[in-house]
């Protein structure tokens, strides 16, 4: 089966981008409709005459110009109760993170790459992919090491996910009983917002930041910008880790289950419990842990969320 990209996309789809090409045979043909949409969030493609959108940017609302056009339009971001997403056309797709392509974006884009992008922009893309870890379906391990790590960055404007993200810093730093590394990484404008408590020296690349994470007894899921899902979700989830999260704002195709895998919580002052629990109920850690992952597996992989759109599109009239 055929899929034909119409635009180019930037990093953000290249998770999208590796599942259609596993599943799919994918042919470049640029349409003049969508060259103003190339190095955007957005991956714009047809099948069998459907137009349908995939949009990986922050929650701020679907693209009006592009809905009307397309016959579906997926988004990593559905957030609840927003009548723009709210809109008929629109669904909600499973967590996922960027991923290195490198090699498939340019064999699909080829020397289009060139004629549609200007040359910074081109390097920019290819020397981001380049950082980012390559996927790969990572076999469930049991975590028994009382090991956590957790890096972010500090965003300027949404200071209630930076209070959660210090606090779990501090939560875990002060407790004698796990082994913390990470913290808060400098911003580059040194106005480090009154975190200077929990900034950490070290700036971890993607790589080094998927390496330690696996290794991690417990990984935070906390809103991202305007209360998009995390990137790392999908990472947790992919390496079997206990994800702790605050609920989620934006909907997904299927639900997780509380404390069956994935374990929630409402306030920074429930860290104390949930690892009290897990280190006193081994059991509850793996159940948790492997459940996440069997959620992974069975959802979020490239191959199945490329599969799930592709079905989607196709059964819809």
């Amino acid at each position: 089966m055929v899929v034909k990209l119409l635009n180019i996309p930037n990093f953000y789809s290249t998770y999208y981008l590796l599942g259609l090409y596993k599943e799919y045979r994918l042919q470049f043909e640029a349409d003049t409709r969508f060259i103003k949409f190339n190095n955007l969030p957005i991956l714009i493609f047809q099948i069998n005459g459907k137009i349908a959108v995939i949009d990986n940017d922050d929650p701020v609302g679907v693209v009006q110009e592009l809905y009307e056009v397309c016959e579906l339009y997926f988004v990593t971001n559905k957030l609840k109760n927003t009548a723009s997403y709210n809109q008929k056309k629109v669904r909600s797709l499973f967590p996922h993170f960027p991923v290195n392509v490198i090699a498939i974006y340019i064999r699909v884009f080829g020397f289009e790459l060139l004629r549609y992008l200007n040359l910074k922009e081109l390097v920019r893309q290819i020397y981001i992919q380049w950082r980012r870890p390559y996927y790969k379906g990572v076999v469930f391990a049991k975590i028994t090491d009382k090991f956590v790590f957790f890096s972010s960055n500090i965003w300027k404007k949404e200071p209630h996910a930076n209070a959660i993200r210090a606090e779990f810093i501090r939560f875990c730093s002060k407790d004698p009983r796990i082994s913390f590394e990470g913290g808060f990484v400098s911003r580059s404008d040194k106005n480090n917002l009154g975190f200077e408590d929990v900034v950490n020296k070290v700036v971890y690349s993607p790589k080094t930041f998927s390496r330690l994470s696996s290794k991690s007894l417990i990984a935070l899921n906390n809103p991202a910008v305007c209360d998009a899902v995390s990137w790392r979700l999908a990472d947790y989830l992919n390496q079997g880790l206990f994800v702790v999260s605050f609920p989620f704002k934006i909907e997904l195709p299927k639900d997780f289950v509380d404390q069956q895998n994935i374990y929630f919580i409402n306030s920074t002052e429930e860290y104390g419990k949930v690892l009290n629990t897990i280190l006193i109920d081994t059991e509850f850690h793996e159940k948790i842990s492997r459940n996440g992952k069997d959620y992974f597996d069975t959802y979020c992989t490239p191959r199945a969320q490329a599969k799930y759109i592709i079905e989607q599109l196709l059964k819809n009239n």
